[in-house]
């Protein structure tokens, strides 16, 4: 029964980041200037976005695109009552680890 909690929990801290990924991208959403950089600086289209939504990868890249801006985090996480270290970790969790390249 250990194991099966351990297993667990990568399960839902991934879901737990993407849920924050997706509040984040509705957080950008909801102005036009924030979406419009958001989209110029990501090269996606508008009619894209859904799909793209559903992908970690993507949603890692929303979280980039809030943690990038400071005053951006900063208003995320106070509109959404949680600390921008937790918005860090999400991002973290989505992307997966950092890969070191073997230099020669």
């Amino acid at each position: 029964m250990a194991q099966r909690r351990r297993s667990e929990k990568p399960k839902e801290r991934q879901a737990a980041a993407e849920g924050l990924a997706v509040a984040a991208l509705g957080f950008i959403a909801a102005e036009p200037e924030r979406l419009g950089r958001f989209l110029a600086l990501s090269g996606i289209g508008p009619d894209s976005i859904r799909a793209a939504a559903r992908e970690p990868q993507f949603l890692a890249g929303v979280l980039d695109h809030i943690t990038s801006d400071e005053r951006l985090l900063l208003a995320f996480a106070t509109e959404n009552n949680i600390d921008p270290e937790a918005v860090m970790r999400a991002r973290d969790v989505l992307a997966g680890p950092d890969w070191e390249r073997d230099t020669p």
